[in-house]
């Protein structure tokens, strides 16, 4: 999917060559929210997240994520319960991937874009391809919320590469995330 307005906008050295798309392109155009969160996190933040997801789920702004941990994939089924569209990137190819039924309305309304940089041989998720994912989510983003970063998880190192790129990071506003607080990260939502 050769297109000059994701290539602008990645700002990683080693970009991939190309990316693989099924939905509406067009997406990659406008202003993103990127979300991420640890998989391991506590009870405040999953219902907090789940508060703030149905705020954003209305507002028409586009959210990207990869939206694979278990708190995660609960924002992207009330994320896609809504009007926002919603820009999906999971850590393997789209070759072969099923796709839910809950995505089919959403990628009919075209306010859905399920994208990857991989090539039909990862067709399995790993760390490492993870990784290279969430690169590729904090780079098209304009804004990045971070739910819970669990300390020294690659989450944690996205709040570094955010920084380096010159975006807006902000972390969901609960007490588990006093270390982001402290690091310089300002607070998202009046929870």
């Amino acid at each position: 999917m050769p297109n000059e307005a994701w290539q602008s906008r990645w700002e990683i050295a080693d970009r991939p060559k190309e990316l693989f798309a099924l939905g509406n392109q067009a997406l990659l155009n406008g202003p993103a929210l990127a979300i991420f969160c640890s998989s391991r996190c506590p009870g405040s933040i999953i219902l907090k997240a789940c508060d703030a997801m149905k705020e954003l789920r209305d507002e028409g702004r586009t959210i990207i994520g990869g939206f694979h941990s278990a708190i995660e994939k609960e924002c992207l089924d009330i994320l896609l319960r809504g009007r926002s569209p919603v820009i999906l990137c999971p850590a393997r190819s789209l070759h072969g991937m099923r796709l839910k039924s809950v995505w089919k309305m959403p990628l009919d309304e075209g306010r859905l874009l399920i994208l990857s940089p991989f090539q039909k041989k990862h067709s399995r998720m790993t760390a490492d391809l993870a990784h290279q994912r969430n690169l590729l989510v904090a780079s098209l983003a304009d804004e990045i919320l971070i739910l819970h970063a669990a300390p020294k998880s690659r989450v944690e190192f996205i709040y570094g590469l955010a920084g380096a790129l010159g975006k807006p990071v902000r972390a969901l506003n609960d007490p588990a995330n006093v270390p982001l607080f402290a690091r310089g990260m300002a607070p998202w939502g009046r929870y």
